[in-house]
């Protein structure tokens, strides 16, 4: 058997990161065991359906590198791989059910349904379709359907029959075909509903592992009755817990953040990073060891293993991996990485002696705005953290005299700034804390930077005087 795994995101917003999730899941599977990731889009719900959603899967696997082999784009034996083109399956294999005597055509009208929902709760059940044209006379509907009247067709379930199924995860699962509504399958406008594609889709494209996420479990009998009904072998399932919100209280959604798998590359996370976390994320590989790379997940990965819980976004192990992962990189690499993250205005020729700087301080990309808008822009001074410890007469002294020291150099490295500063501390009996924390925030405005003489090495010389002066003449002391 050859094994063949898929993602079959709805074009209905921006693509979630719970879906990357999914992706890297499926494709590590397949490429695992020699087999073939699909791609297909499920874009059956055109009143949902967003503008340009179809490029924005693409674009969000592209960039996590989870390429697919058939799908959009690339075709393959068994397209298209777009719901919306593919209509006359839907209809063929419904219409065979009904043949069959395992699907009907019902006329129930909305206000029809909706007194049957209000039914049912009135007696505390759950809202539900009650059957009312399971055993009209076929006939009778095909001469109703020849005279124009809206339809839709439902399933036949079973009554009295246990349904089972094994899942990989969760080991065997049952439900009662009672509690099992008679679902649509083909709704009047000649789009399937999802339980029908699904099914249709993953049998004719020859899906062998159904991974997908726990939500799904409850229409997972649906699925195994249209497989039964159709006498088509089932594939194996396995259905993953959910992303919790980092706060650990609920489904990770928008409400609670960001959560499109695009908005992470941009704030600054690298890819690698990123899938580390994802692979992580209720699975670990047996020895334990959390920093992994996409060619050793691959080799290792076995869905049998993921933990039945759901498990916390946790961002914080994200943040943490992201640096992991930013120290890794050469500084030649993370000079390129860097280049979408760079403000306008920034002096290029800097770039070089400040990425040793920051490298160790990066948590995302994108903080290398904050770490080094000092370095190019005047920053504003706080007179508190100037004055801290000290009386303005000290500071004015201080200031004044390091001015004229720094003012005097002819070489202004880090090596010949440290030396004067730390000759002109020794020589006043200036307390080291205090001074060193005056003049680092008198040059940058910050009480934390990288450090402070390289610092001032990379502002260089004239801004730094300019900025000793400029505090001199002002009012803040």
């Amino acid at each position: 058997m050859t094994v063949r795994t898929r993602l079959a995101p709805s074009p209905t917003g921006r693509m979630h990161i719970g879906s990357i999730a999914m992706a890297l899941k499926n494709y590590a599977f397949a490429k695992k065991h020699g087999g073939q990731f699909i791609l297909r889009i499920e874009d059956t719900d055109k009143t949902r359906e967003i503008e340009d959603g179809i490029n924005e899967i693409v674009r969000a696997l592209k960039a996590y590198g989870l390429d697919w082999d058939e799908g959009p784009e690339k075709g393959g034996p068994y397209g298209p791989y777009i719901q919306s083109q593919r209509l006359e399956f839907y209809k063929k294999y419904a219409q065979k059910l009904v043949d069959e005597a395992k699907a009907y055509y019902c006329f129930a009208t909305k206000e029809e349904l909706e007194k049957m929902r209000q039914e049912a709760l009135a007696v505390g059940k759950p809202p539900r379709y009650n059957g009312m044209y399971r055993d009209y006379p076929l006939e009778k509907a095909k001469k109703r359907i020849r005279a124009g009247e809206p339809y839709v067709i439902r399933l036949k379930v079973p009554k009295d029959q246990e349904i089972v199924f094994h899942d990989l995860i969760r080991g065997e699962i049952k439900f009662d075909s009672n509690e099992v509504s008679d679902q649509v399958l083909l709704k009047s406008d000649g789009y399937p509903t999802y339980h029908l594609a699904v099914v249709v889709d993953d049998h004719l494209m020859k899906i062998t592992h159904v991974m997908r996420g726990e939500e799904w479990i409850s229409s997972t009998p649906k699925h195994v009755l249209l497989y039964q009904a159709f006498g088509w072998p089932m594939p194996t399932w396995a259905h993953i817990p959910v992303f919790l919100n980092p706060d650990g209280k609920g489904k990770m959604s928008k409400r609670k953040g960001d959560v499109a798998a695009l908005d992470f590359l941009e704030k600054g996370y690298l890819k690698e990073a990123v899938l580390n976390f994802l692979m992580i994320l209720g699975w670990t590989p047996k020895d334990q060891r959390e920093i992994l790379n996409l060619d050793e997940y691959v080799r290792e990965f076995n869905p049998a293993d993921i933990s039945h819980n759901s498990v916390i976004f946790d961002l914080k192990k994200l943040n943490w991996l992201n640096g992991v992962y930013i120290r890794k990189l050469s500084d030649a690499k993370l000079k390129k990485r860097l280049k979408p993250f760079i403000p306008s205005g920034f002096p290029e020729k800097k770039l070089d002696r400040v990425i040793p700087l920051i490298k160790e301080r990066l948590v995302t990309l994108a903080d290398f705005d904050k770490l080094t808008r000092f370095l190019w822009q005047q920053p504003s001074i706080d007179s508190k953290l100037l004055l801290k410890k000290a009386t303005p007469e000290l500071v004015k002294k201080q200031l004044k005299l390091t001015l004229e020291a720094l003012e005097s150099l002819d070489d202004f490295s880090d090596q010949a700034v440290e030396q004067v500063i730390r000759k002109l501390q020794e020589k006043h009996g200036w307390r080291k804390r205090q001074y060193f924390m005056m003049l680092r925030v008198a040059v940058t405005g910050e009480k934390a930077t990288p450090p402070l003489f390289e610092t001032m090495s990379v502002i260089g010389q004239e801004e730094v005087v300019s900025r000793l002066k400029e505090i001199l003449n002002s009012k803040n002391l």
